[in-house]
């Protein structure tokens, strides 16, 4: 393209640029002074003095030929509409030429192969916007608006005419004075630019004035600062909501591994970042992060470079959040990579723009999703436009010499539009056209509340911009049937829609597939309505592992928390979906298995009265109490009787109750534990046991010191008979088996208690007694008494046959033995609700042994021998004993 900037004629270098001192003097600019900056007029102009004190009396002359000393200046009519009040429009009928300028001149807009169609919309909706206002008798009824319209194709065409609409009316100057409140520059507001670089430039230029600027197509989140940009207001959603809306629909498909591509500039820039703080807070990984350069171009090392990172990071979804100029590049360079079968999501800027549909090829590249904003109409804006092309326009007019004008107030392609050959108005330029039609009615209805035109009649007093922006502030309106109103930071309360592209061949058209509003937020979208570039329509899965089977946690491996391995979770912990990297534990009365997502309650277990094997040891130890009990009946009736006299006598009493305690310990083994169950079952066996061991040992120790020590040791068998030693004996053996349970319940007292740890599935409801020192000192206890029962009846096995209770007694032992061992060998491998049920099952066993390995012999000869039961049978058994022990 050639360039367009000429340097000045030499007359002109030479010429006088005039700047208007204090006193009103004129000053000769030297040679080689440039304009001063966006940056130098916005530190002059934040630094006022006190109020009404001029601060510098300096006035800026823009003379029209500072602008292209080399051209001619022309300007069309069209671009200018004079009025009781003007408004600004900013509007980019032609491209930027993209070289650097190397001299104070401003780029040339009107060049050929340059014109922006899009731009041109625009400028027609202001038009029309105006027109329509100044017909309206409802609206600012005896009130006339201009329009003062500028193309601005480059920073320093917008930067010009930033200046241009700052200048006194009728003047060639800016006054920057003391006071402020009072300045009244040409224009009440402006209406644009169309990017967010423009935008912050002149939107810096203006705050000093508070002169307000409508754009309707800057969107970046830091326009909304007030503090730098006070007068700024927009027509367009701010970009926070476009991010919002993006990471909603991210999660919404499961797309949690993505790329980000942005355009360089305040929009592409600002947008990729806060896109990419946003989704990294709902846990969205970026695998790659590009900014295109301002200069890029397709095919060039930048844009491969991004190409082949794009390849690499292996994310099927990609966010593009660029200008509709270098959204163009990318996708010419996404082509010519051949990088196809992805996921796109377009920003607002280029989503339906078909700059970028007419790209050759990018029907291949994949599934084209979009932010749009909500489709509005203008009617009769075609209509408007169609009149336009037909009408008369005249040919552009030259700048008298000493005359004002702008240099880029000029579209010669407009001039020779017909109704056949003008710019198709397409659905994205509808939109943008309707936001600046919004934005001129919102001026319009601003300035109808400032002069007070709700009576019918305008007031036509001295009004100045910023009392406009404050009204602009409080606009409400309904402008068919879209509701026109501005938040605190000067954004519009409107919503979006979202698109998917639709290819019918090589026609391109988008349908709408949801929508997006943010008071309150919500995302709403119709899948069925999408037609996916995949096998079977099926959505397009963009991870970089894909998620863990039920029960399984994340293990992050490497940088990015969505790149993990999947471990089970251990028995009992679950995997609670609120956080996928971490297994949680169960609570004290639940349980899982490894690998669950969720957890269970535990079984509680407990031998209650109702189970079967319960009635059957209940059925066996009320038995044992019967017998008991009838023996006891039994031996009260035959007490006289040799047999219940060589048994004990009244020591039987003793025996069979303590038998019967314990045997009414069984009883509190069944239903849930308590207090006094943990306290009396074991140790009321303990203590009745113990005291029938003793009773036995006793009298199996008295029958051998009677027959066979009497007459050996006559002074011990003396001594053992004066002092009753046998029942000295049972007591103290008795005594001390009661103080070891005291000690025991006391020291180490059995609760009831809920056991967690042996089972995971299960609680235990049991007493504590069973780990304690108490109950194995009262055990061991009872065993010594058992060897030493067991040890005097072995000893006494050659007694007379009616004293001779060896082979019972020590069969009952080994009963008692078997089954305490047999217990512990299965309490030592199991312990589960049965564990009670062997319990109980030794105790009986014991209690049985016992009573039938002494008693049961006793009750078969009182019952059915009672031949044998006299005194002469057991002096015969007497006599005998002593024949077969005398010597021979």
């Amino acid at each position: 393209m050639p360039s367009v900037l000429c340097p000045p004629r030499e007359n002109l270098a030479r010429s006088r640029r005039s700047l208007r001192g204090p006193r009103g003097g004129l000053l000769e600019r030297p040679r080689g002074w440039l304009a001063p900056s966006a940056d130098d007029l916005r530190q002059n102009m934040r630094c006022p003095k006190a109020s009404g004190e001029v601060i510098a009396g300096l006035q800026l002359s823009i003379a029209c030929c500072w602008a292209f000393s080399c051209h001619k200046t022309w300007f069309s009519p069209d671009f200018s509409l004079p009025g009781d009040f003007l408004l600004a429009g900013l509007f980019p009928l032609h491209t930027d030429c993209l070289q650097v300028r190397r001299r104070p001149q401003v780029t040339l807009c009107d060049r050929p192969d340059s014109f922006n169609g899009h731009g041109y919309h625009l400028f027609q909706a202001m038009r029309f916007g105006i027109e329509e206002i100044n017909n309206s008798t409802a609206l600012l009824p005896n009130v006339t608006l201009g329009y003062e319209l500028y193309d601005v194709c480059s920073e320093s065409a917008n930067f010009y005419a930033t200046l241009n609409m700052l200048c006194l009316p009728g003047t060639y100057h800016i006054e920057i004075q003391g006071n402020l409140s009072h300045y009244s520059p040409k224009v009440m507001a402006i209406i644009g630019p169309d990017n967010t670089n423009y935008a912050v430039t002149t939107a810096a230029m203006l705050s000093p004035f508070l002169v307000p600027l409508i754009s309707y197509e800057a969107s970046s989140m830091v326009l909304s600062s007030k503090w730098q940009y006070p007068s700024f207001l927009r027509t367009i959603p701010n970009d926070k909501y476009q991010v919002e809306m993006m990471v909603l629909l991210l999660q919404k498909f499961g797309w949690v591994w993505i790329s980000l591509v942005g355009s360089y500039g305040d929009y592409g820039q600002g947008g990729v970042q806060a896109l990419e703080d946003l989704a990294t807070k709902r846990g969205i990984c970026i695998a790659f992060k590009g900014i295109m350069s301002s200069s890029a171009q397709e095919g060039d090392k930048e844009m491969w470079s991004m190409m082949r990172h794009l390849a690499l990071a292996r994310t099927t979804v990609v966010v593009v959040f660029s200008s509709r100029q270098l959204a163009r590049v990318f996708f010419k360079s996404v082509v010519l990579a051949k990088l196809t079968g992805k996921v796109w999501i377009a920003s607002e800027a280029w989503a339906i723009s078909t700059h970028i549909t007419n790209v050759p090829g990018i029907q291949g590249i994949g599934t084209v999703l979009g932010v749009a904003i909500q489709q509005r109409l203008i009617p009769g804006l075609k209509e408007f436009e169609a009149a336009y092309a037909r009408a008369d326009k005249g040919a552009p007019r030259s700048c008298s010499k000493g005359s004002w004008c702008s240099t880029n107030q000029l579209c010669r392609e407009c001039q020779t539009f017909t109704e056949y050959t003008m710019p198709k108005l397409g659905a994205f330029s509808m939109s943008s056209a309707y936001n600046v039609y919004r934005a001129v009615y919102a001026a319009a209805h601003g300035l109808h509340q400032l002069l007070g035109c709700a009576s019918g009649t305008c007031s036509r007093g001295q009004v100045y911009p910023w009392q406009l922006l404050e009204q602009i502030y409080k606009v409400n309106f309904l402008l068919h049937e879209d509701t026109v109103t501005f938040d605190d930071n000067g954004d519009l309360l409107s919503g979006y829609n979202i698109i998917a592209w639709d290819w019918i061949g090589p026609n391109w058209t988008f349908r709408v597939i949801g929508s997006f509003t943010w008071s309150p937020v919500r995302l709403a979208i119709n899948k069925t309505n999408i037609q996916w570039h995949g096998k079977n329509n099926q959505v397009p899965a963009s991870v970089c592992t894909r998620d863990c089977v039920e029960g399984h946690h994340r293990l992050v491996m490497g940088f990015h928390h969505c790149c993990f391995e999947c471990v089970p979770c251990e028995a009992g912990t679950f995997l609670n979906k609120s956080d996928l990297y971490r297994c949680q534990l169960c609570g004290k009365e639940e349980w899982a298995p490894e690998g669950s997502q969720t957890c269970f309650p535990r079984t509680v277990v407990v031998l209650t009265w109702q189970e079967p094997i319960s009635w059957v040891l209940l059925a066996a130890n009320t038995l044992l109490l019967l017998l008991l009990v009838g023996t006891a009946g039994l031996f009260a009736w035959h007490l006289d009787t040799p047999v219940v006299r060589s048994a004990g006598g009244r020591l039987c009493f003793l025996m069979l109750g303590s038998l019967a305690g314990g045997s009414c310990s069984v009883y509190g083994f069944f239903g849930e534990p308590t207090l006094p169950a943990c306290l009396l079952r074991q140790a009321l066996f303990s203590l009745g046991f113990a005291i029938f061991l003793s009773c036995l040992t006793v009298r199996s120790f008295q029958l051998i010191i009677i027959f066979k020590f009497s007459t050996k040791v006559p002074r011990f068998y003396r001594a053992w008979v004066q002092r009753h030693g046998a029942g000295l004996f049972v007591m103290i053996s008795s005594m001390a088996q009661l103080l070891i349970c005291l000690i025991w319940l006391v020291v180490w007292t059995p609760l009831p208690t809920r056991e967690y740890q042996r089972f995971p599935q299960l609680v235990v409801l049991e007493c504590t007694e069973s780990n304690s020192l108490g109950f194995l000192l009262a055990f061991t206890y009872n065993g010594l008494l058992s060897v030493s029962a067991f040890a005097c009846s072995y000893l006494g096995k050659d007694l007379p046959e009616n004293y001779n209770e060896a082979k019972c007694v020590t069969f009952s032992q080994l009963l008692n033995f078997v089954s305490w061992i047999t217990f512990f060998t299965v309490a030592s491998v199991y312990q589960g609700k049965y564990l009670l049920v062997v319990n109980v099952l030794a105790f009986l066993t014991c209690l049985s042994s016992g009573f039938s390995g002494y008693f049961l012999p006793k009750c078969y000869v009182i019952l059915f021998r009672p031949d044998l039961n006299n005194t002469e049978h057991f002096q015969a058994s007497i006599q005998d004993y002593t024949r077969r022990c005398s010597p021979s």
